[in-house]
C-alpha cells in the first residue's frame, strides 16, 4: 500500500502559514545552517542599488533542499519510518532526503532520471540511500518512485508539493528578512515551486510590500503557461542545463501558493545563466550550479526591473566539474570573450606568423589554430585558418576583427559566433 503524500491536515486556507514556517525553523535548528548573506558590490553596480546573495549553495548537502526534506522526515510516525521512504530527484532533493533519512534512522530509496549529475548521485549514495535510475525526466522518475511506494509501502517524499516541504523551504524567507530587513525584492530560482512558494509565504506574511519573483529556465518554464491557464499545465518537452529547476509540472499546493503570493515569474536563457554563473565564480568567488545562478541571471538581464535592496537566492552549488567547465566556457562565449574566426591568408612562408602577430598586437589570445588548404572557396595561393581566440569582451572582439580587416585579411563566416 502507498501512504498519502499529504498526510497531515492542511492549515486554515489550505496552505502553509507563518506559524508552520516558524515551527519548521525550530525543527531544523542544528540540522540545517543559517546560510550567509553576502553583499555583492559588483552586482549592485550593475543594478544601481544594493544586491545581496543568499548563499544556499553553502547549505548542508549543497542546496536548500535539506531544509524541507528534514522537516518532512522528522514528522513521520515510527510506523512510517519503519517502512522506509522513497523519493524522485535529479540530485538536490535526493541528497536532502538521504541525509534526513540517515538522521532520523530510516531507509531511503531515490529514483533519478538518466543523466543526473554524477556528483549528486555519488553524494546521495554517500548518505546511505539506494539510487535507481529511471526515465529521462524528473516526471519519469516520479512515476517509478510512486510505483515503488505502492509496491513496498515506502512513504513517498515529494520534492516540493507537500506542506512540510514548503514549510521547511520557507525558512529561507525568514532568514532573508532577518538578514536584510529592508529588502525590497527577492528573486528565487524555481522548478516545481517549493522554494518559491515557501519563501513567498514567509516573506509576504511579514512584509507584504516586498516583491517576490520566481525565475525559471526558459527551456523548462512550466509556471508562466500554468499561471495563464489558471491551473498546473504540463510541459510537452524540456531542454535546459539547469537540472535543478527542470520540472515540467507545478504541484497543486505550490501552484496555489505561487498564484496567490508571488508577484511575477520570469524566465532566463541558457546564455544568461551561463553569464551569471561565470560572474559568480569570477566576482563573488561562489561556485553554483546553473539553477543556482538563475536569480542572478534575471538581475543581470533586466537590472532596472527589481527594486533594491534586492536579494538573489543562490539555491544550490552541486555542479558536475565537467559541466562547470563547459558552462564557464559557454558564459565566456556569451559575454563575447571567446571568438571563432575563419581567416584567409596567403599560402606563403610566414603567412600564419604574420596573422598571429596581428592578433597578438591587438591583445587576442590564440587557443586553437586549424589550417584548411583544400576548399572551393579558396584561391590556389590561399589557405584558410580557423581560429579560436580569447578576448576581453565584445568590444575587444570587434576591435580585433576591425584590425584584421584593415590589414587586408578576409574574415570568412560570422566573425562574432562564440567559440568553444
Amino acid at each position: 500500500m502507498s501512504a498519502p503524500e499529504t498526510d497531515r491536515p492542511l492549515p486554515a486556507g489550505g496552505t502553509v502559514g507563518l506559524a508552520e514556517i516558524e515551527a519548521a525553523r525550530e525543527l531544523i535548528r542544528g540540522v540545517a545552517i543559517e546560510t550567509p548573506m553576502e553583499e555583492s558590490r559588483w552586482l549592485s553596480s550593475v543594478v544601481g542599488g544594493p544586491v545581496w546573495l543568499k548563499c544556499e549553495n553553502l547549505q548542508r548537502t549543497g542546496s536548500f533542499k535539506a531544509r524541507g526534506a528534514y522537516v518532512r522526515l522528522a514528522r513521520l510516525t515510527a510506523e512510517e519510518r519503519a517502512r522506509g521512504v522513497v523519493a524522485a530527484s535529479a540530485g538536490n532533493h535526493a541528497q536532502g532526503v538521504a541525509l534526513a533519512a540517515q538522521l532520523v534512522g530510516t531507509r531511503a530509496t531515490v529514483f533519478m532520471p538518466e543523466g543526473a549529475p554524477i556528483p549528486k548521485e555519488r553524494a546521495t549514495r554517500g548518505y546511505g540511500a539506494d539510487v535507481v535510475f529511471s526515465g529521462r525526466y524528473l516526471e519519469d522518475a516520479m512515476v517509478a518512485a510512486r510505483a515503488f511506494a505502492a509496491e513496498t509501502g515506502a512513504v513517498m517524499i515529494h520534492p516540493f508539493d507537500h506542506i512540510d516541504v514548503m514549510a521547511g523551504q520557507g525558512t529561507v524567507g525568514l532568514e532573508i528578512l532577518d538578514q536584510v530587513p529592508d529588502a525590497a525584492s527577492v528573486l528565487v530560482p524555481t522548478g516545481g515551486g517549493g522554494l518559491l512558494a515557501g519563501v513567498a509565504l514567509a516573506v509576504k506574511a511579514r512584509r507584504p510590500d516586498v516583491m517576490v519573483v520566481g525565475v525559471q529556465a526558459k527551456g523548462a518554464a512550466a509556471y508562466p503557461g500554468s499561471l495563464a491557464q489558471g491551473a498546473p499545465v504540463p510541459l510537452t518537452s524540456m531542454k535546459t542545463m539547469a537540472d535543478g529547476i527542470a520540472v515540467g509540472l507545478p504541484g497543486d499546493l505550490t501552484f496555489a501558493a505561487v498564484r496567490d503570493h508571488v508577484d511575477e515569474v520570469v524566465t532566463v536563457t541558457e546564455e544568461e545563466m551561463s553569464r551569471a554563473l561565470l560572474a559568480l565564480v569570477e566576482r563573488a568567488k561562489m561556485v553554483v550550479e546553473p539553477a543556482g545562478a538563475a536569480a542572478v541571471a534575471a538581475l543581470m538581464a533586466n537590472p532596472a526591473a527589481y527594486p533594491t535592496p534586492a536579494v538573489a537566492v543562490l539555491s544550490g552549488g552541486n555542479v558536475d566539474p565537467l559541466l562547470l567547465g563547459k558552462v564557464i566556457q559557454h558564459g565566456m562565449a556569451a559575454a563575447g570573450r571567446y571568438l571563432s574566426l575563419r581567416v584567409n591568408i596567403p599560402d606563403v612562408p610566414g603567412g600564419l606568423a604574420a596573422l598571429l602577430a596581428e592578433i597578438s598586437a591587438c591583445g587576442g589570445n590564440v587557443m586553437e589554430v586549424v589550417h584548411e588548404r583544400i576548399s572551393p572557396a579558396l584561391n590556389l595561393d590561399e589557405v584558410e585558418v580557423a581560429l579560436q581566440l580569447e578576448t576581453r569582451g565584445a568590444e575587444h572582439a570587434t576591435a580585433l576583427i576591425t584590425r584584421l580587416r584593415e590589414r587586408g585579411y578576409r574574415v570568412a563566416g560570422d566573425p562574432l559566433t562564440p567559440g568553444p
